[in-house]
């Protein structure tokens, strides 16, 4: 099954039975209403997609809606509400892939107080499945919260580890470990700046997976600008299982007196 960016690393874990051991994240830097745009391509330069953040607070709940619509159709559409009380929890999370792009489409719908998990998927013969469940979450279930956490996480800490709810379809809980990597300097301008790389893996489980689908899964990197007001700057990693290594980045908009010019 095709998954979210940072839950693409996971989704065929099949054997973890071994209790699940995370640590919510504290609020350092609590988030605020945000409007962004950001752009997927390959690491060519490929434009593959273009995408659009969308975020609102109400009281001290967060909703925040990933969207990116792809040139070939394809949607990838996650929404994740999360509270914001001392430390980050999720609430619910709703992810959906489709199109050309994704060629297992899936639904899934995650409601962390009930422990209800909804998965929509489509079997090897096309015919449209729903597998539903009751599952114990732990707080720390962070699907769809990866890039927050990571602005919250502190540079000389020892590794963060958080659980994520992967489906198989079948749902399971397993661990992420994300640890700092290392600095990459970039520029806006004349403006120098300099990011920290935090590589976020599965614990002890890449040659599991790797004998699943046949090769070692790429690591799912994410760039984070530090300082007084931390923020995403970049993400290289998978959308699902097996699939290429893409990349998510901030962009601006252009206005048609540019096109203009440029053309």
């Amino acid at each position: 099954m095709r998954r979210s960016l940072l839950s693409g690393l996971v989704l065929l874990v099949l054997s973890s039975t071994a209790p699940l051991k995370g640590e919510t994240v504290a609020v350092r830097y609590p988030e605020g209403t945000v409007r962004g745009f950001l752009v997927l391509r390959t690491l060519d330069g490929n434009h593959l997609a273009d995408g659009d953040l969308f975020q609102n607070v109400s009281s001290d709940k967060v909703t925040c809606r990933v969207v990116f619509r792809f040139r070939d159709g394809s949607v990838h559409d996650e929404t994740a509400v999360f509270s914001q009380r001392d430390r980050f929890e999720l609430v619910t999370d709703h992810l959906v892939q489709k199109g050309p792009s994704f060629p297992h489409p899936v639904e899934t719908s995650i409601d962390v107080a009930s422990g209800r998990v909804s998965v929509r998927y489509r079997d090897d013969d096309g015919k449209e499945m729903t597998d539903e469940e009751h599952i114990a979450l732990p707080a720390d279930v962070a699907n769809g919260l990866i890039f927050t956490l990571l602005k919250n996480v502190r540079r000389g800490d020892a590794p963060t580890t958080v659980s994520m709810l992967a489906t198989t379809p079948k749902p399971r809980v397993v661990k992420l470990v994300m640890t700092a990597a290392g600095e990459n300097a970039f520029s806006v301008g004349r403006a120098s700046h300099t990011s920290t790389r935090y590589d976020v893996k599965l614990e002890g489980l890449v040659g599991f997976i790797a004998s699943l689908v046949g090769k070692k899964p790429p690591p799912t990197s994410v760039w984070i600008l530090d300082g007084d007001a931390p923020t995403f700057v970049k993400a290289e990693g998978p959308l699902y299982v097996g699939g290429p290594v893409w990349r998510i980045e901030l962009t601006s908009p252009v206005w048609p007196q540019a096109v203009a010019q440029k053309r």
